[in-house]
């Protein structure tokens, strides 16, 4: 897939960088492109159209902008270059059914798809530990919910739109459910406490 880069970058306060990119395809790229960091950065958060680098130092601003400027689009293909994490799952969400009919598919061939498909991290978001999740295809596409619920279990599997995600912990939702699982999505005491970060690979199994 080629990927052009239409990045702008502007100063966000006394110590940040944002890069503006015209789709979520150019920040995957770019975010992979920024792997080799300067020892001044601190921290790349890539969102649905930008990318946020945090700096030590404000005179560090300059150069920093200049490496992201000059950095390459990466636009290897899912699974090149990441470790996989799997998830097991439990196909028994609520919505499971409308989904199914929704994608024109049986909740079987629907189970398939989602666990055949090779899923990508392209930012975190909405609560700490979720991710946003892409794939390379559109036939798992589907609406958001026309009404959220007040609550969504905590290690719900979802799709909402061209995502796929898994609430962290309860809390109100408006995506898809097709399933659960017990991974443990945010833990604190671990050294990276978010289990899905940016640029990871994930596989979905069917739990037996």
């Amino acid at each position: 897939m080629s990927v052009t880069s239409t990045r702008s970058i502007r100063i966000v306060g006394d110590s940040a960088l944002l890069v503006e990119c015209a789709s979520l395809s150019e920040v995957m790229a770019l975010h992979r492109g920024l792997s080799e960091r300067p020892e001044s950065v601190i921290d790349v958060v890539p969102a649905a159209r930008t990318i946020l680098v945090t700096v030590a130092r404000h005179s560090e601003l300059e150069p920093v902008r200049r490496w992201l400027a000059e950095a390459a689009l990466v636009t290897e293909s899912p699974g090149a270059a990441a470790e996989t994490v799997f998830i097991d799952v439990h196909y028994d969400g609520a919505d499971l059914a409308d989904v199914a009919r929704y994608t024109g598919l049986s909740e079987r061939e629907l189970i398939a798809c989602h666990t055949r498909s090779t899923w990508r991290v392209a930012f975190g978001g909405f609560a700490p530990g979720f991710a946003y999740l892409v794939t390379d295809h559109e036939r798992l596409s589907v609406p958001r919910r026309n009404s959220p619920r007040t609550e969504v279990p905590a290690g719900s599997v979802a799709l909402a739109g061209a995502f796929a995600g898994v609430y962290p912990r309860a809390s109100p939702g408006g995506w898809q459910l097709i399933g659960h699982t017990d991974a443990d999505l945010w833990n604190v005491e671990r050294e990276h406490p978010a289990l899905l970060e940016p640029g990871a690979v994930v596989a979905f199994r069917e739990a037996s």
